[in-house]
C-alpha cells in the first residue's frame, strides 16, 4: 500500500491491429505484441508488492496482464468484465468516419441514456459498472491495477471527481492516455 493510502493503477492496453478510426469499443480485437511487453516492461518494476492485478477479459488487455504476470509471476491475474470498453452497438467495427451525423447527435444528445450505435451499451450502464469496480477497489482491495481501456479510464476520472454520471457528452473527459500508459489515482484518507 503507498504511503498516503491505496492507490489504483488503470494502464491502457498496447495499439490494435486494426485500421486507424476504426470504432471498436466492445469488439475483441488483438493488440501489437511488441508493444504489449514493452508496455508490460515498463510497468512491472514499479508495481507495488501485493497489487491485486485485474485486467478486462478483451484479449488487448488480457495479453498485457497476463505479460506483466509472466515478469512478475507472484501476481495472479483476475479478469472482470466490468474493466472491459464501452459497447457501441451497431458502430462497432465501422470507421468513425463512417456513422452518420444524425446518429452520433443523437446519442450525444441523450448522452446518458441513448444506446450507443443503437442497440450499444448507455454511458449511464457503462458508468455504473465501472462504479461498481471502483467502489468495491474502495472499500476493500488495497493497491490495485486495472489493465483496461480509455473509457474506463475516463470513466475513472470522472468517479474521482465524485461525478456517478455525466449527462452531456461536453462533461465526458477529453484527450486519450496513450497507449501502453497509465494514471494513478489514491482511495481518500478515511478519517
Amino acid at each position: 500500500m503507498s504511503a498516503n493510502g491505496k492507490k489504483l493503477w488503470l494502464l491502457r492496453h498496447a495499439p490494435v491491429l486494426a485500421e486507424p478510426g476504426l470504432c471498436y469499443g466492445a469488439t475483441d480485437l488483438e493488440a501489437d505484441a511488441q508493444a504489449t511487453l514493452a508496455a508490460a516492461q515498463r510497468i512491472a518494476p514499479l508495481l507495488p508488492a501485493g497489487i491485486v492485478l485485474r485486467s478486462s477479459p478483451l484479449r488487448r488487455c488480457a495479453a498485457l496482464a497476463d505479460a506483466i504476470a509472466a515478469l512478475r509471476p507472484e501476481l495472479a491475474v483476475q479478469h472482470d468484465a466490468r474493466l472491459a470498453e464501452m459497447s457501441f452497438g451497431a458502430w462497432e467495427g465501422r470507421p468513425w468516419s463512417a456513422i452518420a451525423r444524425e446518429e452520433f447527435e443523437a446519442w450525444t444528445g441523450n448522452f446518458a441514456d441513448a444506446m450507443a450505435g443503437a442497440n450499444g451499451e448507455s454511458v449511464r450502464a457503462f458508468m455504473h459498472r465501472t462504479a461498481a469496480a471502483h467502489d468495491e477497489w474502495l472499500s476493500g482491495e488495497g493497491d490495485a491495477l486495472w489493465v483496461t481501456h480509455a473509457g474506463v479510464l475516463r470513466a475513472v476520472t470522472l468517479l474521482q471527481r465524485g461525478i456517478r454520471c455525466p449527462e452531456a457528452a461536453a462533461d465526458w473527459p477529453a484527450g486519450d492516455l496513450a497507449f501502453g500508459r497509465w494514471l494513478t489515482f489514491e482511495a481518500p484518507r478515511l478519517a
